[in-house]
Order: C-alpha cells, then structure tokens, then sequence
C-alpha cells in the first residue's frame, strides 16, 4: 500500500509488475478500496505492469469535497500522469465501471480498451439504492457493510474474504462513502457508452444481485462491438468470488486486443 503525489493531491495506489506490455488499471467499487484487487494485481503483475487506485477521499488519497464521478476520473488520469502511464487498459467493477466510462469520455486515446464488470450505464434503482445507502450509513459503515456482504459475495466465498470485505468498508470515510455512492447510483452514462471507440469486455457474475445481468446486457448493447461474459457462482464482487475465471476472462480478452493491435 502507498499513494502518489499528483497534479490533483495524493492518490492511493497498489502496484505489481512492470516491462513494457501496456498496463492494466484497476478500479474500485464505492465500498470497497484498491486492496480488492490484490488477486488480480498477483495474476496481471506476472506479465505486465498493474496498478490499482483509490479514489479522492478513499483509503490513502487527499478527500475531495463534493467530487463527483468525472473528478473521480480526472483524479486517476492524474494518478497514471504521475506514475509515467500514457495509455492503460482500464479494468473497472461497480462504480469503477462509471468511472471507466468517464474516463473514456474525457480521455479516450489514454485507453486501450475497457473491462466494465458488475456495471451499468444507467441502473433503473439507483434512486432508491443511493437512498437507501445514505441512510444505512449513517448510523455507521460497519452494519451497513456486515448487511451487504451477503449480496455483495456468493455462497461459500472464504470466510476470511468476507471478512476482508466487512473490515474494508467499515473503514471508509462516511463522506467519502457518501459522494461514493451518488457517483454510482445517480449515474447516466447511456450517451456516454453508445460513443466507447475502443474494445470492450462487459463481465457480470450469474449471481450479482446488486447490478444484475440484465444491466450488463443492456451496457454491452449499447457500447459498440463490446462483448459480454457471464462469470459463474460469482455475485456482484466478482473478482474475489471467482478470482481465476475473473483473471482468465480479462487475460483472454487483452490477448485478443494487443494481437489486434
């Protein structure tokens, strides 16, 4: 764990890896923190240079009053500046799917492709859901996040990961979580993913009740060329439910795109 100074304040940052294939950039999502994607750090760090970032007000970066889902983008643009990193694959699940399409709207050329898991461009709850969060959090992130987790991992998923899950979202910063929250679920991207110009993986795992598959048909139907895959016994973190199928999908779909390229 550590962070970069940026043009735009500190920014937490994970990172394995390094040579010269062109890196893959991990996203997190609003109850969660860079540390989620250590399976996938491991895995793409073997071949490539992977880095995971915390949003403004996340974990180890500078909080950013009032920030919205394009501050967020614009902050992990500064973070990849910061960090030598022009062009990047951007791998994001929940809002870190919002925030990857953003970054494709204000930066395109700085993407190498998208990996848009467990996302949606616009999610036909995301009122009730927002509403919902906002008051749960605020009598306190630990019940909230010890309510979610049975909706956030499948059945069966380690105990220790679960854990993990619970103890990460307790420890969020309840404004950041806040402006987290309004940047996922108020979010409307639809124009936005109809005008993606490069290759694009829509993942969602058979179980996610959070953002169901149904949302990532709809995301995969509207961004041009994209492809969808569907992760099995994988709920809405899809990445530590089935951190080997979540790795294969992405491994193989970046395959397909640098051999195109």
């Amino acid at each position: 764990m550590a962070a970069v100074e940026t043009a735009l304040g500190r920014i937490g940052v994970a990172e394995a890896g390094g040579g010269d294939r062109t890196p893959i950039v991990f996203l997190h999502g609003v109850g969660s923190d860079k540390s989620v994607w250590k399976p996938q750090l491991d895995f793409f760090g073997a071949a490539r240079r992977a880095i995971a970032f915390d949003y403004p007000g996340y974990c180890e970066s500078d909080f950013a009053p009032d920030a919205t889902r394009d501050d967020f983008a614009s902050a992990i643009l500064a973070g990849m500046d910061a960090l030598g990193v022009e062009k990047a694959h951007i791998c994001g699940l929940s809002l870190g799917g919002i925030v990857a399409i953003a970054i494709h709207s204000a930066a395109p050329r700085r993407c190498a492709s998208l990996i848009l898991a467990d996302s949606f461009a616009v999610h036909p709850e995301g009122q009730a859901i927002y509403a919902r969060a906002i008051e749960a959090a605020a009598t306190g992130l630990r019940g909230l996040a010890e309510r979610r987790a049975p909706l956030l991992l499948a059945p069966g998923t380690p105990p220790e990961v679960c854990r993990d899950v619970i103890d990460t979202m307790a420890a969020i910063n309840p404004e950041a979580y806040r402006i987290g929250a309004r940047a996922v679920w108020l979010a409307d991207q639809r124009a936005r993913a109809a005008a993606i110009d490069v290759p694009t993986l829509v993942l969602v795992g058979d179980l996610d009740p959070v953002t169901p598959p149904a949302l990532s048909e709809e995301l995969a139907a509207l961004v041009p060329g994209s492809r969808l895959q569907v992760l099995h016994n994988a709920s809405h973190i899809a990445n530590l439910d089935q951190p080997e199928e979540f790795n294969r999908a992405v491994e193989d779909f970046l395959s397909v795109v640098e051999q195109s390229a």
